[in-house]
């Protein structure tokens, strides 16, 4: 299923982009949407931190 869904996403061209971000910049308004990209970012960042904690802690564990 996964697998469809990536396939499905790399026949996306430029012109259905536009329509998404279009669809979305309605959706959300001009305004939220560096609120959402900065959340997501932070969301990241706390991910790739959290990721590299336990495979240092795994690596010394193993030492």
């Amino acid at each position: 299923m996964i697998l469809n869904t990536v396939y499905f996403c790399g026949f996306l061209g430029g012109y259905e982009w536009i329509l998404i971000i279009l669809a979305i910049v309605l959706l959300f308004g001009g305004r939220k949407i560096p609120e959402l990209m900065k959340g997501l970012g932070q969301g990241m960042k706390e991910f790739k931190k959290a990721r590299n904690e336990k495979e240092e802690k795994e690596d010394k564990e193993k030492e």
